[in-house]
């Protein structure tokens, strides 16, 4: 980041991966096995098109010449943290108090558009409003940011003010229409530990959001394409608004007296008029002229002053009003004419732990409210192209990992699988954590019931994450035993990062590595191994593959979970946008058939839902939390998507 003439360099300390010159931090013990090459960091191309427009004639007369710092994703820089806009003025709009509907919004905040790449941190400076321009094809989604920075301040309740935000149809010449709270939304972009990653939802009813002196608040907007949605040019706008608070609303209602004048004056003309049995034509005129004069008195009062003044427009924020003083942004999506399939080519199994929802949402295991939360948490997650599996964990790294709560024999059991967004599935080997034959006679009716199933190809055994020495070794070779005996075409799924401890495989410690297919043939068919063995070495994937048997169904996946760091793909809180979406171009690149990421909401525990949320001790920050329960940011149960998590789907799609 740069002010003036020099360059400095900001850190924080809760999260130390946040800038490519600073050193990558050492290696964990989990990793000692596998150290990786060092690296230089390279550019990604950007994730969508932005082009220049004239923005309001108010902006124009009121914008500085400023020198920004590069944005990655428009011009290739980095996350313009700790960037101080020094140079900005305010809008020279006097002392007294801003009645922001007499003022164009353009006066009182910066706004302009930035990509779904881009960090927008709270010290982010002011650009160019940009025409917005997206493409897309069907079934897919695609987002981008407005950054929002207040000039003045126009509230008196501590905050800059608050602004509304609206977003019109989106609409193509031939009748298309892509609709607001259907394929448009918009959520707000809260930090988390001083990084911009919550994406909580701004309620459509309401969409209002208050900005804060000196700081940028940023609003991701994403548009969804249904798969029937007609091809072709799609445009609209977004207009941002700043408004009045509701303390500064309250502050010109009419004093007692007034209020108690116009019930007195209202109530005698209900009165007057109200119908009388026998009454004279020459009453009945009397009685409305007597109302006549009783409205016009009311009319002189003073809380309709404004009113004789502007010939009875008031002074009501009104949407003509608000079309008047609103900061305009242009929106254009073209729709291609093909559609992304409902099941992902790379399967992406993620994981979900059962005993934090269990804690967190205070369920007990196999109730009702118990199989609502999974189920409500699987088919949130289905949606980003996510193929979902709960998991527990056991002793040594053992894991209970399954992707239905419900046993195959039951209706939700077929639901689940037949659903053609779930790429791969994980049959629970229930024996791993209680080894008793009420498990093993459950294991085996689960197996004879999905075997038959035409969704069977999809299945999996997730048994043992990252097993260390060849002890661990003999009980996943012993469990492929007994499940080969109920069906041979089983595929057992392992995680590594380093060959067996104790073992003599190879005489360095990469090809130990590589040489673990020949340890757990025909008792593993997913060798599925971390990308931080390989650093930036991508000439070793050949190695890796050299050793599999393809004709025997072995395939190859791949993980990130603490490592690799800095500048290589991965999720943690921090790090640049390309990196979070080239996690997944990095496995299709090398040639993988699938992907893993161990959790998704591993937080540290807590028994209350709206309980602060505490990334775990010992992991980078983010890493095995991708999403966050709705509780903490409001009384919405609905979880909230991480930025990381959208930036997964981008990479997906």
């Amino acid at each position: 980041t740069a002010r003036s003439k020099e360059t400095v360099l900001f850190r924080f300390p809760p999260f130390p991966t946040s800038f490519p010159s600073s050193p990558s931090p050492p290696l964990s013990n989990r990793a000692a096995h596998a150290l990786p090459p060092s690296s230089t960091d390279r550019s990604l191309p950007a994730a969508g098109a932005m082009e220049s427009s004239d923005p309001s004639p108010a902006a124009v007369s009121k914008t500085q010449e400023i020198s920004v710092p590069p944005v990655e994703g428009v011009a290739g820089g980095g996350t313009s943290y700790g960037w101080v806009d020094g140079g900005l003025q305010g809008s020279h709009l006097g002392s007294s108090v801003i009645d922001p509907t007499k003022v164009h919004s353009a006066d009182l905040l910066h706004v302009w558009s930035m990509p779904s790449t881009a960090n927008v941190s709270q010290q982010e400076a002011p650009r160019p409003l940009e025409h917005v321009n997206l493409l897309a094809a069907r079934n897919e989604r695609e987002s981008f940011q407005i950054a929002l920075r207040p000039k003045v301040s126009w509230a008196s309740s501590g905050i800059a003010g608050p602004v509304q935000i609206q977003c019109t149809d989106l609409c193509s010449s031939s009748g298309g229409r892509l609709v607001v709270g259907q394929s448009i939304t918009l959520r707000h972009v809260v930090p988390i530990l001083g990084v911009p990653d919550a994406l909580v939802p701004i309620d459509p009813s309401s969409p209002q959001i208050n900005l804060l002196p000196g700081e940028t608040t940023a609003v991701w907007v994403s548009l969804n394409v249904p798969c029937g949605q007609e091809p072709g040019l799609y445009e609209g706008e977004i207009c941002i608004t700043a408004v009045r608070t509701d303390s500064d609303s309250k502050a010109d209602s009419l004093p007692k007296s007034e209020r108690y004048q116009l019930y007195k004056e209202l109530k005698t003309c209900l009165d007057i008029t109200e119908s009388r049995d026998h009454s004279s034509s020459e009453e009945m005129i009397l009685r409305l002229s007597s109302t006549s004069t009783t409205l016009r008195r009311m009319l002189v009062l003073p809380a309709f002053q404004d009113c004789h003044e502007n010939n009875g427009l008031g002074d009501m924020m009104d949407e003509d009003v608000m079309n008047n003083v609103a900061v305009r942004v242009k929106l254009s999506l073209t729709v291609w004419d093909f559609t992304l399939p409902l099941t992902p080519s790379l399967p992406a199994v993620f994981g979900i732990s059962e005993t934090v929802i269990e804690d967190r949402f205070c369920l007990e295991h196999g109730t009702k409210g118990w199989y609502d939360a999974l189920d409500h948490h699987f088919r949130w997650l289905l949606q980003y192209r996510i193929s979902p599996f709960f998991c527990r964990w056991g002793d040594s790294m053992r894991i209970l990992a399954y992707t239905c709560p419900w046993p195959a024999d039951h209706p939700k059991a077929n639901e689940y699988y037949s659903d053609p967004r779930l790429a791969a599935y994980a049959v629970p080997y229930a024996p791993i954590l209680s080894c008793t034959d009420a498990a093993k006679n459950s294991l085996r009716r689960e197996v004879e019931i999905l075997k038959t199933e035409a969704h069977w190809s999809k299945a999996y055994f997730y048994l043992w994450d990252e097993p260390l020495n060849m002890e661990q070794y003999e009980v996943i070779r012993n469990i492929s035993n007994e499940l080969r005996t109920y069906t041979p075409d089983v595929r057992i799924l392992t995680t590594y990062y380093a060959g067996p401890s104790g073992s003599e495989l190879a005489p360095s410690t990469f090809e130990a590595f590589t040489k673990v297919p020949n340890v757990l043939r025909p008792h593993t068919q997913i060798f599925c191994t971390s990308e931080w063995v390989l650093g930036t070495r991508e000439d070793l994937v050949k190695d890796i593959i050299a050793e599999l048997r393809p004709d025997l169904g072995e395939e190859w996946w791949t993980y990130v979970c603490m490592g690799p760091s800095d500048p290589q793909p991965n999720w943690h809180l921090g790090m640049r946008g390309t990196q979070h979406r080239a996690v997944m171009w990095r496995a299709w690149k090398e040639g993988g058939t699938g992907f893993l990421y161990w959790g998704t909401n591993c937080y540290e525990k807590a028994m209350i839902p709206s309980a602060e949320i505490c990334f775990r001790r010992g992991l980078p920050p983010g890493d095995g939390v991708l999403f966050y329960p709705g509780e903490v940011f409001s009384s919405s149960k609905e979880p909230v998507a991480s930025l990381r998590l959208e930036r997964i789907l981008s990479g997906m799609q």
